[in-house]
């Protein structure tokens, strides 16, 4: 009897003590998602519910950085960076535009040419259709803007090439050659038109050649109109070869763009 009664002793013992072991099992496995357990190099190991938040904020974050850089990347592909700089060549290198249209009048390019108080050749160029300089203005403006040109350019560049229409150099002024078209130096007179209005338009055609790669609106009379790289000088300041990125140009003098440039800055002080 005794024998037995220990043996139920130590049943209930066990049983006591497989219960105890069940129920700290449980509790571990309930718990053990909120616990941080440490890894051997000393990190901490999420498990659980815990380390299931920590992967959410993770994917967030990167998600986030995403969208950030989508943010500034431009849809061309480039960076904000390859941007700026590009912005800030192209600032660097905008100059006064051959083409475009103009707030200059007929009559401020006459007047702009009685400042200089020298007398116009009206004899020889009234027999080519311009007979004052007031028509020979209009002609510049109707010519330049059937091409969009900038009317002020090309005067402008005919007031310097032949010293407001006094001539004096190679060329002669009964060849209507406004911009010294096909002189090369060493006597060469360059081209020869057979009025004013065609002259002019031969002029605007080359100075359109060098602004753009667009074909003329016109018939072409610009004789050497071919022989220009189309769009190598957009600006006036570009025309002078010295300062044209690509040494291309209209003439090889030292700032010779520039000079016509400031002449045009006269324009508005009339």
């Amino acid at each position: 009897m005794i024998q037995a009664g220990e043996n139920v002793k130590k049943e209930k013992k066990k049983v006591i003590l497989e219960a105890g072991m069940a129920v700290m099992l449980f509790l571990l496995v309930v718990i053990g998602g909120r616990v941080c357990l440490k890894a051997a190099d000393g990190s901490r190991l999420e498990t659980g519910s815990q380390a299931e938040q920590s992967t959410k904020e993770t994917k967030a974050q990167k998600q986030s950085e995403q969208d950030g850089n989508a943010a500034i990347q431009p849809k061309d592909g480039k960076s904000k960076k390859d941007s700026e700089e590009a912005e800030t060549a192209a600032n660097v290198q905008e100059g006064y535009p051959i083409l475009g249209t103009s707030a200059v009048t007929a009559k401020e390019l006459a007047n702009y040419f009685k400042t200089a108080n020298l007398p116009y050749p009206s004899e020889v160029l009234g027999k080519g259709g311009a007979e004052d300089i007031e028509t020979f203005a209009q002609i510049y403006c109707e010519e330049a803007k059937a091409e969009g040109v900038r009317p002020e350019v090309a005067f402008v560049q005919t007031m310097k090439e032949t010293a407001w229409l006094q001539y004096g150099g190679d060329a002669k002024i009964e060849q209507y050659n406004f911009a010294g078209i096909g002189t090369t130096g060493n006597g060469v007179q360059g081209d020869s038109f057979p009025d004013v209005r065609t002259g002019i338009r031969a002029q605007i055609q080359h100075l359109k050649a060098y602004a753009t790669e667009e074909p003329l609106n016109q018939d072409c009379v610009d004789t050497r109109y071919q022989y220009v790289i189309k769009g190598s000088a957009p600006y006036v300041e570009w025309l002078g070869k010295q300062e044209n990125p690509q040494g291309q140009g209209w003439a090889t003098a030292e700032k010779y763009g520039d000079s016509i440039v400031e002449m045009i800055q006269n324009l508005p002080k009339l």
